[in-house]
């Protein structure tokens, strides 16, 4: 098919002969323990594409949110919102912008075991314990929500022993955050442990705007709170309850018509989401297996309204030139899921098999409420100003009921063989005040099959073949009811197939580990997502449309690899190559063999850590992307760019002093691109990008107790 498929069959093949001849039985070398998966196991074992950052490397991060640590790691790119960035992209797979209608996910994101996929805003990551981000479909782990792969957060769970931290954090542009977490055994009682964390950030954000002589009104103020509890009811009976709540109370006032970061609008908007999340898991123990129950609620509040013509009087004088829309969100979720994991087989033992068995129900619960208001005039038209006003109701309910399994089988002491397969019944249910009304249902199935085979005691290597899948949906304001027949009125699921060779090895007597991945992906009724402007006049009617591509490809390499130079000095070196392309769309031929929205050919993150002394230390990173097309209605790309990030750390007995720098060169760069007209009169089509980061400066204080 190509010479990665081709170079995929010849590594199973010559892979199983070795297989045969050998049967070297090897330890797990990787001190890093996978938490996302069925069961906990060492990451030299891991059959897919992850990269795993640890507790050390997110405490690091003066900003504690996974937008920051999105950049360290390879083909993980972001759309961002006008607040914090909602929506990721995998290997260039994934939303960019808030969808209308149907909340489906590319990336599925989970947080303690609890579904948030497409809301990836709420993700603070402060007392968090470790991130795992799997790259390729997840279809038989969590189903339609990780076609293009899995976000994983595992925040700190409660210790035997009493323990905690606390941070204060002050930096530029207005940065005031603080933070302690703690806990333990529960009155002395080792049977009932706890945990709390409490965190606050606050900041006026990078942006002024000018008209209303203001520079808070894209700030930043946040909370978050967790709860923590696991109850060691019995020898064989364990219950872990969890209770969180973050709260981001962000105004938007972002894009500026000259991509600046001076703002001229006269009603700023927000971007604030507040997220209640409740759950419990339960462990029971038989002989050779543990029954699991993982059960979770959340409930969403989200406000996102923005200043639909990004102006004002003056600016826009002298036409009369004044749009806003506000969309007013509430989301409910309800989770269960039952599993039944065996105990981890054994060939010394005579042990071979390992499996996974259980189901899953999901339900959604949407009520979203639209106003939109514009007034617009032209001084040469006596009978202007123009005056419009919308509002809309609309109710959204869908259930995804799935069943899935895993078999591992050791077919040696050095070799295991692994399918997985997830079959998903999808149905949902919509409604508006506009009239249009929808009941889309979709039954689809994924899974996965590989080999593992550790060559040496510092060297594993797998291959594998997994199919995801994504649920259809159907698109707004098309005018049409339910019975039409348009080909833009709905649009079917998608499917992943994605073929992988990789190897983690460790070299140099364990001073250097490594992890690459080669990897191609069939993307078969590719959903892409294209932008309409209805009115030019009227920013209010810029909107989306999800169509179906017949193919696209997506194929590249990743590299991890982290090195100890010396006692005092240590370096990682993250690399990802990513080439797609758009194939055989027929309604859109003019994109035909063109690179996919959001897919930088490449990322990469390296970095030094250096500590001269006991006390002191020194970290650099530089992290970047290659240019990358902005959507797929246009051909506007971004600009490639680099960013260098500076700590310089002092520590004694428990306390932490850091000061710390981001993007320390200033660096301009741009992470979302819109292409549409937005000044009067003409409206002629410019390309609008919206402003990363600047230079960030602060210190932090840690101490540990």
């Amino acid at each position: 098919m190509n010479i990665i498929k081709n170079s995929a069959f010849v590594f199973l093949i010559s892979t199983l002969i070795s297989f045969f001849s050998t049967e070297v039985f090897s330890d797990p070398i990787e001190e890093i323990v996978v938490k996302g998966s069925w069961r906990q196991t060492s990451a030299a074992q891991e059959d897919s594409s992850v990269i795993f950052l640890s507790s050390d490397v997110i405490k690091a991060q003066s900003m504690k949110h996974f937008e920051q640590l999105s950049f360290l790691v390879p083909n993980l790119n972001f759309a961002a919102s006008d607040s914090r960035a909602r929506y990721f992209q995998i290997r260039g797979i994934g939303e960019r912008s808030g969808y209308q209608g149907t909340p489906n996910s590319s990336v599925g994101f989970l947080i303690d075991d609890i579904d948030y996929s497409g809301q990836g805003g709420i993700a603070t990551t402060f007392d968090v314990d470790q991130i795992e981000v799997y790259r390729g479909p997840q279809g038989s782990r969590i189903g339609a929500n990780a076609l293009a792969g899995l976000i994983y957060i595992q925040t700190k769970d409660p210790t035997d022993t009493f323990e905690g931290t606390s941070e204060v954090t002050i930096g530029s542009y207005g940065t005031k955050s603080a933070g302690v977490a703690f806990g333990g055994p529960l009155d002395q009682n080792p049977d009932i442990t706890y945990r709390i964390a409490l965190r606050k950030d606050k900041a006026d954000g990078f942006r002024k705007n000018l008209y209303l002589k203001r520079s808070d009104t894209s700030r930043k103020d946040e909370s978050t709170g967790r709860l923590k509890v696991n109850w060691q009811l019995a020898d064989n009976t364990k219950i872990k309850f969890l209770i969180s709540q973050v709260d981001l109370n962000d105004p938007a006032d972002i894009w500026t018509i000259d991509g600046s970061l001076n703002t001229l609008s006269d009603r700023p908007g927000m971007d604030s989401q507040k997220t209640n999340s409740y759950g419990m898991k339960v462990f029971h123990s038989f002989d050779g297996f543990e029954l699991q129950s993982y059960t979770s609620s959340t409930d969403t509040n989200v406000i996102f309204s923005y200043d639909a013509d990004w102006g004002n009087t003056d600016s826009h004088f002298p036409y009369v030139y004044d749009y806003f829309s506000e969309t007013l969100r509430d989301r409910k979720s309800f989770n269960q899921e039952f599993r039944a994991v065996s105990d981890s087989a054994d060939f010394q033992k005579n042990s071979f098999f390992e499996w996974v068995i259980g189901a899953n129900y999901l339900e959604l619960k949407e009520s979203n409420l639209k106003k939109d208001d514009g007034l617009y005039g032209d001084p040469s038209d006596p009978y202007g100003p123009y005056a419009s006003a919308s509002a809309s109701s609309s109710k959204y309910k869908s259930s995804n009921f799935s069943v899935f399994g895993n078999l591992d089988y050791l077919l040696s002491a050095s070799l295991k063989f692994s399918i997985g397969l997830r079959w998903e019944d999808w149905e949902a249910d919509y409604s508006d005040s506009l009239q249009e009304s929808f009941n889309p249902t979709d039954k689809m199935s994924g899974g996965k099959i590989s080999l593992i085979k550790n060559m040496t005691n510092d060297t594993n290597m797998y291959a594998s073949l997994a199919k995801g899948y994504k649920q259809g949906g159907f698109n707004l304001g098309l005018g049409l009811d339910a019975n039409a027949t348009n080909k833009n009125l709905a649009y079917d699921p998608e499917f992943l197939t994605n073929y992988e060779l990789g190897i983690n090895t460790k070299l140099l007597d364990s001073r250097i580990t490594f992890n690459g991945v080669l990897f191609y992906s069939d993307r078969e009724d590719q959903q892409v997502l294209i932008s309409t402007q209805t009115d030019p006049s009227d920013p209010n009617t810029f909107s989306f449309l999800t169509q179906n591509a017949a193919e696209g490809v997506n194929h590249g390499l990743e590299i991890n690899m982290d090195m100890d130079i010396n006692e005092s000095l240590s370096a990682f070196v993250n690399l990802g190559i990513l080439k797609t392309e758009i194939k055989n769309w027929q309604s859109r031929q003019d994109l035909e063999g063109r690179a996919q929205a959001h897919a930088p050919e490449r990322s990469y993150a390296l970095g030094l850590n250096w500590a001269p002394t006991s006390h002191t230390y020194l970290a650099i990173d530089f992290t970047g992307k290659s240019s990358f097309y902005y959507s797929d209605s246009h051909n506007n790309k971004s600009k490639s760019y680099v960013l260098t990030n500076l700590n310089l750390g002092y520590v004694k007995n428990n306390w932490n002093y850091e000061l710390w720098a981001r993007n320390i060169f200033d660096e301009y760069y741009s992470v979302r691109g819109f292409y549409f007209g937005n000044e009067a009169p003409n409206f002629i089509d410019t390309l609008y990008e919206r402003h990363g980061d600047p230079r960030h400066i602060g210190l932090s204080i840690r101490y540990d107790f």
